[in-house]
């Protein structure tokens, strides 16, 4: 993954910003501090040249929980543009950096990494927001260079995570896009998005919305430790089942599957999620990218010993030996028995289900710029 020009700027004003909390440290935290966080540290990214280790003798004997910190970063730009021949979309839109949610295995926290930032509790506690992103937005969406295609949201972190609650800037976004007849697909945990169905159920009707709703297990157990603030499973199938029921189609992302610990569940996620309306499923094996993977198997020592054996054999067996092959066309779902057999599987149960046809494609022919204020009317 390369800097963008963006990028560049806001590390230097996210190190000012956050300056007087705690160095990346190495060694885990006291699970009592960290309550209800995936990582079990703050490992250092990889940009990091300063790093801490805590001390007996000089930490606090009752250090405070550790809460999260909201900071709001200045938008140069609204459109995040990929050349990735494993994703459906060229185009993404983010309003938030790092994601309170807090999934242990989420593979965009080495992006935290070019924050200045760790991609282990700083992830999940030190959150930008990005007030000025709507407005930028339109402003590039009514530039005469721009071609229309579907924009993504939630592609990086979550757009419904409770900072969303208070912000409102994924609302705010999908106002403009509504203005505009343009197409958006959302990925999200996040039940919030319930708020914005007086949005994006006329945007769905007019062909202009889809939603993919993440469910990657249905242990309410195990989905509170590997996504410690995200709904329980079942509240986010009932948030498929409403969305649906307002006429906003909705994929089952069964994503990701984890080997040896959620990978029996495939036939019965899929039931659930076209019980409660869904007409479509994907999935991508567990992605252990750069700082992902330590993490990772920090919480496999603490949360699932007896098993982490097996997974970490499972993926480095699907990866050539290794925790994670980046490879175009192998990074999602790896190669050799085990991923082809997770592909049979998955494909039958999609089958059985329903959930394997084609869906339509977002129209892109109603894309209009609206009018602004001073603008020349038509006579027609």
């Amino acid at each position: 993954m390369s800097i963008s020009q963006e990028d560049h700027g806001v590390v230097a004003c996210v190190l000012l910003l956050f300056h007087d909390l705690p160095m990346s440290c190495e060694s885990p935290i006291d699970t009592a501090r960290r309550r209800a966080r995936g990582a079990a540290s703050n490992r250092a990214g990889r940009f990091d040249l300063a790093r801490s280790e805590a001390h007996d003798g000089w930490s606090d004997p009752e250090p405070p929980p550790i809460r999260t910190e909201v900071r709001d970063e200045a938008v140069r730009s609204a459109i995040t543009y990929n050349r990735s021949p494993d994703l459906p979309f060229d185009r993404s839109v983010n309003p938030y950096r790092g994601c309170e949610h807090g999934c242990v295995y989420c593979f965009a926290r080495p992006s935290h990494a070019y924050l200045g930032l760790s991609p282990g509790l700083d992830f999940e506690t030190r959150l930008l927001a990005r007030p000025g992103l709507p407005e930028i937005l339109a402003r590039e969406l009514g530039a005469k260079r721009y071609k229309v295609a579907p924009i993504a949201i939630g592609t990086n972190t979550d757009p419904y995570q409770p900072l969303e609650r208070d912000r409102g800037i994924t609302r705010a976004v999908l106002e403009v896009l509504a203005a505009f007849n343009h197409p958006v697909a959302i990925v999200t945990k996040g039940t919030l998005i319930e708020r914005d169905l007086d949005i994006l159920a006329p945007m769905a009707a007019r062909g202009l919305a889809r939603v993919g709703v993440s469910v990657t297990t249905l242990d309410a157990g195990l989905s509170r430790r590997m996504e410690p603030r995200a709904p329980a499973p079942a509240r986010r199938l009932e948030s498929i089942r409403r969305l649906t029921s307002a006429g906003v189609p909705v994929r089952l992302m069964t994503s990701p599957v984890v080997p040896g610990l959620t990978d029996h569940e495939i036939e019965a996620l899929l039931e659930e999620g076209r019980a409660a309306g869904a007409d479509a499923a994907s999935w991508i094996m567990l992605r252990l990218p750069r700082e992902v993977s330590p993490l990772w198997q920090e919480w496999l020592a603490e949360h699932e010993p007896g098993r982490a054996d097996k997974v970490m054999a499972r993926l480095r067996e699907m990866h050539g030996g290794r925790d994670y092959d980046p490879r175009w066309g192998h990074r999602m779902r790896g190669e050799g028995e085990y991923a082809a057999m997770i592909g049979q599987r998955f494909k039958a149960a999609a089958r059985r289900a329903g959930l394997d046809g084609a869906v339509p494609a977002l129209r892109c022919d109603l894309f209009a710029v609206p009018p602004r204020p001073g603008d020349q009317l038509s006579l027609f």
